[in-house]
C-alpha cells in the first residue's frame, strides 16, 4: 500500500524527465529545418533574378547547399557556386552542376539574345543617325578651316609645313567629331577602349617605321632651320653637290658628274653640313715638290704667278709657304681665293698649277721624280763593268736647260654651264615637294 503510494508520488517527476529532453530536440529540428528551408529559397530567387539559372535545382541540408542541373558554360557554373556560397547561414557549397550539350538548348538563348539585340539596335538607329550628322558637321568644318589660306600659309615657313598644320587641324575636328558623337550615342566608354586600341596599335607602328618617323620629323626641322638654299653647294655625309631639293623623307643632290644622291633627313639633320655657297669667296690649294736650295725664291715665283692671274682676288690675297719635306723633294703649298659665282674652283684650281709648273720650268727650279737607293750586299756575284763603259751621269741640274718663256693665253675658268643647264632641267623636271624656300630666313649658326 505504501509503494502504490510512492509511486504514485513519483509519476509526474517520471514523465517530465522523459518528455522535456525530446520536445527539446524537436525544437532544434525544426528550427535547423526552417533555416535550411530559408536558405534554399534565399537562393532560388537570387538565381531567378539573374536569370541564367533556370535550369539548376536547390537543396539545402544542415546548411549544406547542392547545386544541380545544367547550364551553358563553365563561367555559368563557377558563378552559381560563387553566389550560393555569399547567402547568410550556407555552411558549404556541393557544386553537381553539368555543362549543356544539347546543340538545341545552346542555340536557343544565343538566338534569343541575337533577337534582343537587333531589336535594341533598330530602336538605338535615330540615335545613331543624329551622331553621324554631328561628327560629318564637325568634320565639314575642320576641313573647311584647314582648307583657308590664312592664317596657314602666314605662319607657316613653306607649304610643306603649312599643309602638315592643316592635317593636323583636320585630326583635331575629326577627334572632336568622333568624341561629340559617341556622348550623344552614349558611348564614351567605347572611346577610351578605342583609344586605348590605338596607342597600342600606334607604338607598335612606330617601331615598325622608327626611321621613316625619324626621318619625317627630321624634314620638319630642317624646314625650318633651312641650312641650305636650292642649288647650294654642299657636303652632307661625303658627298658633295648642288641642293636639287628637300622632301619629306631625303635630301636630293646633283654631284658635279651629273648623279642624283638621296640622304635620308635624320642623317642630314644630325650629320656635318658644309655650305660652299653660303660664302662666294672661296679658297683652293694645292702642293708642289721642288729640288732647289733656294726655298724662297721658289714660294716667291709661284706666289707671284697666282697674283698675275686674272681669275684671282686681291683680298683676301693668296698665300703660299713651305709644308713639308718629302722623299727627294722639298713640299711647297700654295693657296688662292676666287669669286665661285664667276669662276670654277676646280678649273682655277688646274690653271694655278699649270701656270706655277711652268714657272718652276722657265726658272731651272725642278720638279725631282722620287729617287731610290739600293743596297747591295753580294758584290762577288755581279760582273764587273770596264772603265770605258762607266760614265758619269749628269745630275738634273747639269742637264738643266734654261727654259723659254712662253706667254700663254689662261684657260677658261668660268662655272660649268652645262652642269648648271642640267641642274635648271632637274628644277623644272621636279615639280614635287619641295622644303626649301628662298624667302624663308636662313639658319646662319
Amino acid at each position: 500500500m505504501h509503494f502504490l503510494r510512492l509511486f504514485l508520488l513519483l509519476l509526474p517527476l517520471i514523465s517530465i524527465s522523459v518528455f522535456v529532453p525530446n520536445t527539446a530536440v524537436a525544437q532544434k529540428v525544426s528550427e535547423a529545418t526552417e533555416l535550411d528551408q530559408d536558405i534554399q529559397k534565399k537562393v532560388r530567387n537570387l538565381f531567378a533574378e539573374i536569370g541564367d539559372f533556370s535550369n539548376v535545382f536547390i537543396t539545402v541540408k544542415g546548411g549544406v547547399v547542392t547545386l544541380k542541373g545544367r547550364v551553358l558554360d563553365l563561367q555559368q557554373v563557377a558563378r552559381a557556386e560563387e553566389l550560393a556560397s555569399k547567402i547568410d547561414g550556407a555552411v558549404a557549397v556541393n557544386n553537381l552542376i553539368d555543362v549543356e550539350t544539347s546543340v538545341e538548348k545552346r542555340l536557343t538563348p544565343a538566338l534569343e539574345r541575337f533577337q534582343e539585340r537587333v531589336a535594341q539596335f533598330l530602336t538605338f538607329i535615330p540615335i545613331i543617325i543624329v551622331g553621324l550628322i554631328l561628327f560629318a558637321f564637325v568634320a565639314f568644318l575642320g576641313f573647311l578651316f584647314a582648307k583657308m589660306k590664312y592664317p596657314w600659309d602666314a605662319i607657316a615657313p613653306n607649304p610643306f609645313i603649312a599643309n602638315l598644320l592643316r592635317q593636323v587641324v583636320r585630326l583635331a575636328f575629326i577627334i572632336l567629331g568622333v568624341v561629340l558623337a559617341l556622348d550623344v550615342m552614349g558611348a564614351t566608354a567605347l572611346l577610351s577602349t578605342i583609344l586605348g586600341a590605338a596607342g597600342i596599335f600606334g607604338l607598335a607602328i612606330g617601331f615598325a617605321v622608327r626611321d621613316t618617323v625619324e626621318n619625317y620629323i627630321a624634314s620638319v626641322l630642317l624646314s625650318f632651320r633651312q641650312p641650305f638654299r636650292p642649288r647650294d653647294v654642299v657636303k652632307i655625309d661625303g658627298h658633295e653637290g648642288y641642293v636639287i631639293a628637300l622632301t619629306s623623307r631625303a635630301t636630293i643632290l646633283l654631284t658635279f658628274d651629273g648623279n642624283h644622291v638621296r640622304i635620308p633627313n635624320a642623317t642630314v639633320f644630325k650629320g656635318t653640313i658644309i655650305n660652299y655657297s653660303l660664302n662666294p669667296e672661296r679658297r683652293f690649294s694645292f702642293e708642289l715638290g721642288v729640288e732647289t736650295e733656294d726655298l724662297q725664291r721658289a714660294v716667291k715665283i709661284g706666289l707671284d704667278v697666282i697674283k698675275d692671274l686674272s681669275f684671282i682676288l686681291k683680298d683676301p690675297a693668296p698665300d703660299g709657304w713651305v709644308s713639308d719635306i718629302g722623299d727627294s723633294s722639298m713640299i711647297l703649298w700654295f693657296g688662292g681665293w676666287v669669286n665661285q659665282i664667276d669662276t670654277s674652283l676646280a678649273k682655277a684650281r688646274a690653271e694655278a698649277i699649270r701656270k706655277v709648273k711652268l714657272a718652276f720650268e722657265a726658272e731651272n727650279i725642278g720638279l725631282p721624280d722620287p729617287t731610290y737607293r739600293l743596297r747591295i750586299d753580294d758584290t762577288k756575284s755581279l760582273p764587273v763593268p770596264s772603265k770605258s763603259k762607266l760614265k758619269a751621269k749628269p745630275s738634273n741640274k747639269t742637264k738643266a736647260v734654261k727654259a723659254t718663256v712662253v706667254e700663254e693665253a689662261e684657260m677658261d675658268v668660268s662655272p660649268d654651264r652645262d652642269l648648271e643647264k642640267k641642274l635648271e632641267a632637274e628644277g623644272q623636271r621636279g615639280g614635287g615637294e619641295d622644303l626649301l624656300s628662298d624667302a624663308a630666313p636662313q639658319e646662319l649658326s
